[in-house]
C-alpha cells in the first residue's frame, strides 16, 4: 500500500482503537483519525529520519491523509492484529527474509465521508434503533468503482518486493447443462523481478450488462494465489468460477437471473490494475433459481440507485475490444434452473436420529433445545461452560443415560478462547467466575480460590479474521483451521464459535477485525477454507456467524437492519451461502439484530427458507448468547418455529416459554423435535464418539 511504485508495503498507525464487541468506532481523534499524540510522534519521527516506514497495528481502517504531508514516509505496512507471532513476522518482513504477498480485502477511502452510508451509520445520525442500508448493493468497492469515487488504496491492492506480469491465455466452460456450470480463465503469471522470490494474487472481476437491473460496474468472481516464483519463473493455471457469480437477484420476479448481453472479464492483481481480458456472451436471459421472498421491507427505504448510463459509457470503452480478446457464448438453454421446495420438512435427518428423538420425553426435548442449565453456570460466554473452563457453553446432559453425550462449545475467532488456568479438586474443575474469561483473568485477581491443583489450557492466538483474509491464501487458512482443531480435540471442544464472516459495510463497525472483507465472495471462500481445516479433524466443527447483517455493534441486541431483499441476498447472505455450499459447517449462529422488523433468531426466512431450503444446509443453527433474555419479541419458541435449533446458553425462562407454548398449541411438537433432531445429528458426529 503505497503512493510510489518504489515503496514496498501496506498501511498503518500506532495505537489500539477503543472499540469491539458491543461498541462501534468513531470518526474522531484516537480512532479513525490520529490522536494529537500520535500525530506529534509521527511529525517528530519524520523530522529526525529521512526514510520512514509507518506500521499500522490497528484492527481496522484509519484516515491516512496525514501521510501526504510527509514525503519521507516511504512505506506503510498494514500489520493489523496478527496474533502471537506478530513481532517475528514483522521482523522477517523488514529483514527481507519473507516477501510480502498480501492484498487488501477492503477499499481504503480518501476520507470517511466518501462512504455512501457515512452519515447514517450506527451512532452517526443519533439513531441506533434502526439502521437504513441506504447504499443497497453498492458496498465497498462496488460503490467506489461504480460511481468513480477516488480511493487511497483500492480493493485487492498490495505490494511485494517482487514484480509480476499477468497474461490471459484463454477462456473455457465446464459443466454446462448442469446446475453447477463454471467458467475457467487460463492465465500465466511470471515473476519479472531480478532478486526476490515471491507470490502473486490474480483476481478476476466481471462487468455485467446493464439490463432491467442496474448493477455495480465490476464484482469479484474468482482469484488464485501462486506458489513461490523465483525471478523469471512462471506459473500457468485456470481460475474457475461459478456462472452463478455473474447472476443478479430480481426482486420483482423473485429470481436469480443472468440477463442477456456481454459479460466482461477483468484480470489483474488488484481492482484498479485489472484490465479487460475476455468476455462471455449470453444469447438470452437465463433463470438460475426462482425463490420465495424473504425478509420483506416493512417500511420505505430510500435506496441508492445505480446510473446505468454512466456504467454503460464505461463499458463502451472495452466492448469495442471484445473481438480481439478470448470470448465464448453461453446459450440460455445451457443453464439449468435449480428447483426449490419450500414445504417444511419435519424429518430431514436419518431414521436413526428420528427414532432417538421419538424416544425422548417432552421435558428432555425442552432441555435439549437450550444449553445446559443443570450445572448452575452463568449465562456469559466464558462462564457458561463447566467441563472445559472458559468455554462458552455445553449442551444438555439430560439424555446421557440413553447414550447422548453433551458437547462443549468454545468461543473464537482468533483461536480457541479458554481460561489459561483453572483449579481442580480431585480432577474436577471448579466453577470459575466470568472475570476469568476477559483480559486474561486480570479482573479475577483476588476472586479466584486457589485451592486444589492448577491446570493449564494454553491456546494459540492465531491472526484475526481480516489478517487471514488478506493473505488470499485458502491453503494457509485451511492449515490455521487444522491447528485450531488440534487444540479443540486436545481440550475436548466440539464446536468452535467461529469464523465470524459479516460484511465490512462501514469501517466504523467495532467488530470488523473479526470479519473478513467488504466482498461476499472472498468472505465466503475464506470461511469455507477455515471450515474445511477445522472439520478435517474428525468430530470438530465450526460455527459460522453472525447470521445475518450484524454490521454494527452499538445497540446490537435491538438494532433493526432495514435492507432490501436484493442487497440482503447479493451482499449480506452471499458469503454464508458460499460457506454452506462449499463446506457444510457443523453450525451456524444467528445474530442479535432484527432484519426488517424480525429478530434473526426468530426468522423463518433466514433459518429455513434460505439456509435449509435454498442452500441445502443440514447442520445445527443456534442463537447468539442471551438472545432471548428479557426480549418478549424474541422467544425460545419463536426460535424453534423459525428453524433455529438451540437457544444458547439457555436459562429457565426459555424452558418456561417452551412448556407454555407447547401446552397452548402455539408451538408444534414437531417443530421442537425437528430442532432436537438437528442437534442430535451433530452430536453423533462429534469428537465425543470418536474412539480412534
Amino acid at each position: 500500500m503505497t503512493r510510489r511504485t518504489k515503496r514496498r508495503a501496506r498501511s498503518g498507525a500506532t495505537r489500539s482503537r477503543q472499540a469491539g464487541e458491543g461498541k462501534d468506532r468513531i470518526n474522531g481523534g484516537g480512532d479513525f483519525v490520529l490522536s494529537e499524540q500520535e500525530a506529534q510522534i509521527i511529525e517528530r519521527m519524520c523530522a529526525l529520519y529521512p526514510h520512514v516506514v509507518l506500521v499500522l497495528n490497528t484492527g481496522g481502517i484509519i484516515d491516512l491523509s496525514f501521510a501526504d504531508r510527509y514525503p519521507n514516509i516511504e512505506a506503510i505496512l498494514y500489520m493489523h492484529q496478527p496474533g502471537m507471532e506478530a513481532g517475528n513476522a514483522l521482523a522477517d518482513l523488514f529483514c527481507g527474509d519473507v516477501v510480502p504477498s498480501g492484498k487488501l480485502t477492503d477499499s481504503w477511502p480518501c476520507a470517511y465521508a466518501d462512504y455512501p452510508n457515512a452519515s447514517v451509520f450506527s451512532h452517526n445520525n443519533g439513531n441506533v434503533e434502526k439502521e437504513a442500508y441506504v447504499e443497497g448493493i453498492y458496498v465497498g468497492y462496488r460503490y467506489f468503482d461504480t460511481f468513480a469515487v477516488p480511493v487511497r488504496y483500492c480493493f485487492g491492492y498490495g505490494l511485494s518486493y517482487a514484480d509480476f506480469a499477468i497474461e490471459t491465455l484463454g477462456i473455457e466452460h465446464f459443466n454446462l447443462g448442469t446446475q453447477e456450470p463454471e467458467i475457467g480463465v487460463k492465465v500465466r503469471i511470471t515473476n519479472t523481478g531480478e532478486r526476490y522470490t515471491g507470490r502473486e494474487v490474480v483476481q478476476l472481476y466481471v462487468s455485467c450488462p446493464q439490463g432491467r437491473l442496474d448493477k455495480e460496474y465490476r464484482r469479484l468472481v474468482g482469484f488464485h494465489k501462486t506458489r513461490p516464483l523465483k525471478p523469471g519463473a512462471g506459473e500457468e493455471t485456470t481460475i474457475r468460477f461459478a456462472v452463478s457469480a455473474m447472476a443478479s437477484y430480481h426482486e420483482d420476479r423473485a429470481a436469480w437471473i443472468l440477463e442477456e448481453g456481454r459479460y466482461g472479464i477483468f484480470v489483474g492483481n488488484s481492482l484498479d490494475t485489472a484490465v479487460f481480458s475476455a468476455s462471455v456472451q449470453m444469447d438470452g436471459e437465463a433463470v438460475l433459481m426462482e425463490t420465495e421472498h424473504i425478509c420483506p421491507l416493512r417500511e420505505f427505504l430510500d435506496e441508492l440507485k445505480g446510473d446505468a448510463g454512466q456504467v454503460d459509457a464505461r463499458r463502451q470503452e472495452w466492448l469495442g475490444e471484445a473481438a480481439d480478446k478470448p470470448e465464448m457464448t453461453i446459450h440460455s438453454f445451457d443453464i439449468q434452473k435449480k428447483e426449490i421446495s419450500y414445504e417444511r420438512n419435519f424429518r430431514d435427518f436419518s431414521d436413526e436420529v428420528a427414532a432417538f428423538v421419538d424416544s425422548l420425553d417432552t421435558e428432555q426435548l425442552i432441555q435439549l433445545a437450550t444449553g445446559d442449565l443443570s450445572k448452575g453456570q452463568g449465562s456469559n460466554i466464558g462462564a457458561a461452560g463447566n467441563s472445559v473452563p472458559g468455554s462458552a457453553a455445553e449442551t444438555s446432559s439430560c439424555a446421557v443415560g440413553q447414550g447422548l453425550a453433551a458437547i462443549v462449545l468454545a468461543d473464537g475467532p482468533a483461536g480457541l478462547r479458554l481460561n489459561k488456568t483453572y483449579q481442580a479438586v480431585d480432577g474436577k474443575p471448579m466453577s470459575m467466575p466470568f472475570e476469568m474469561a476477559i483480559e486474561d483473568g486480570y479482573f479475577a485477581r483476588g476472586i479466584v480460590d486457589s485451592q486444589g491443583e492448577t491446570y493449564y489450557q494454553y491456546c494459540t492466538a492465531i491472526p484475526v479474521g481480516t489478517v487471514l483474509a488478506q493473505s488470499w491464501d485458502t491453503q494457509v487458512i485451511r492449515e490455521c483451521g487444522m491447528a485450531v482443531a488440534q487444540e479443540m480435540d486436545e481440550f475436548g471442544v466440539t464446536l468452535w464459535l467461529a469464523p465470524g464472516m459479516n460484511i465490512h459495510r462501514n469501517p466504523l463497525c467495532g467488530r470488523n477485525f473479526e470479519y473478513y472483507s467488504e466482498d461476499p465472495l472472498l468472505s465466503g471462500t475464506v470461511a469455507a477454507a477455515m471450515t474445511d481445516g477445522v472439520q478435517s479433524q474428525k468430530g470438530c466443527g465450526t460455527t459460522i456467524k453472525h447470521y445475518a447483517c450484524n454490521n454494527q455493534e452499538d445497540n446490537r441486541m435491538h438494532s433493526d437492519s432495514i435492507v432490501s431483499e436484493r442487497a440482503l441476498r447479493e451482499i449480506y447472505l452471499r458469503g454464508f451461502e458460499i460457506a454452506v455450499t462449499k463446506s457444510q459447517p457443523m453450525a451456524i449462529m444467528t445474530s442479535y439484530n432484527l432484519i426488517n422488523g424480525v429478530h434473526a433468531a426468530n426468522s423463518y426466512d433466514l433459518c429455513t427458507k434460505a439456509a435449509r431450503n435454498e442452500w441445502g444446509y443440514r447442520g445445527l443453527i443456534m442463537t447468539d448468547w442471551t438472545t432471548t433474555h428479557n426480549r418478549p419479541d424474541c422467544t425460545a419458541s419463536g426460535c424453534m418455529r423459525a428453524g433455529n435449533d438451540i437457544v444458547m446458553p439457555g436459562y429457565e425462562k426459555d424452558h418456561e416459554n417452551l412448556r407454555k407454548e407447547l401446552a397452548d398449541g402455539t408451538l408444534d411438537l414437531r417443530e421442537l423435535k425437528l430442532a432436537v433432531g438437528h442437534l442430535i445429528h451433530i452430536i453423533w458426529q462429534s469428537n465425543q464418539y470418536i474412539t480412534e
